[in-house]
């Protein structure tokens, strides 16, 4: 019953995207894989469900007469799946989430205080990453969901938290540390300690933008090393607001002349076809802070 249900699922994505490709990127299949299973079903009916050609896949006129019946099928699976799983309570389940430091500080366990109050049973894996490796591992399902600025590259779904502020990081007696806002082209006086986050950069965002050309010194991903490397006099920086919450490090932090953000969202491949446990989970994002 289920492997004919994955070949129904298979063919219900085919026919949203027009596309064999992009059904195997979202239900985590090869291209000949979904392929596959779409012409299984046509063989086992007799039936020729998909069109295809060089401009796409497309509905046949048995295919379309079909059509609401196997989305009814599909949406009736669900609901039962849905239904056993709230019956037997949640009692056990993995929930693997891909996400960076400031998230994965300040964020995830107050999230996880509060869903481990009402499913004890579950449990946690946190997938460390930068941006690109926390989008690609979402979209190959090795992550169930992730956390991310926006914007992505891939067709994920995404729910937007908030807008999260980069601040300037200075040590204490910098010549600045009275200003209210740091002016933009401050930002090339002194040696700059470059927070990397793959290929995505913050900062270099905010670089390229107004066109400056920083003191590059040193780069890292660990953001509580270049907080170090601030208050130790080596540099400034650029941090997001959020990691320098309750900084141990003894350093001023301000806000640009013109403000700049990043836009954090959670991502994931489909709520609707997440599991129940992933879907629960999303209930509790709100006691994030």
């Amino acid at each position: 019953m289920e492997s004919n249900l994955q070949k129904y699922q298979a063919f219900l994505k085919t026919v949203e995207y027009g596309s064999f490709t992009k059904a195997a990127e979202l239900l985590n299949y090869s291209q000949s894989g979904i392929s596959r299973m779409i012409s299984d079903i046509e063989k086992e009916w007799n039936l020729t469900l998909l069109e295809r050609g060089k401009a796409g896949v497309f509905l046949t006129s048995q295919g379309e007469k079909l059509l609401p019946f196997i989305q009814s099928l599909c949406r009736e699976y669900d609901a039962l799946t849905e239904q056993v799983d709230e019956l037997s309570g949640l009692h056990t389940g993995l929930i693997r989430i891909a996400t960076f430091s400031s998230i994965a500080t300040h964020w995830i366990p107050n999230i996880i205080k509060h869903f481990q109050a009402d499913y004890p049973g579950i449990d946690y894996e946190l997938l460390m990453g930068d941006y690109e490796e926390i989008e690609a591992w979402v979209v190959s399902g090795k992550a169930d969901c992730g956390f991310l600025p926006l914007p992505i590259r891939s067709p994920l779904e995404t729910i937007h938290l908030e807008m999260d502020e980069l601040l300037v990081a200075l040590p204490k007696s910098h010549p600045l540390e009275h200003c209210k806002k740091f002016p933009l082209k401050a930002l090339c006086d002194d040696p700059f300690i470059l927070p990397k986050t793959g290929k995505r950069v913050d900062a270099e965002q905010i670089f390229r933008y107004h066109q400056l050309t920083p003191k590059i010194r040193c780069s890292t991903f660990d953001d509580y090393a270049i907080m170090a490397m601030v208050e130790s006099g080596l540099g400034i920086s650029i941090l997001p607001s959020l990691i320098l919450k309750r900084s141990p490090y003894n350093i001023i932090t301000k806000p640009l002349e013109e403000p700049a953000y990043r836009d954090l969202a959670l991502i994931l491949r489909s709520k609707k076809n997440a599991s129940l446990a992933v879907k629960r989970f999303l209930e509790y994002l709100d006691y994030r802070k």
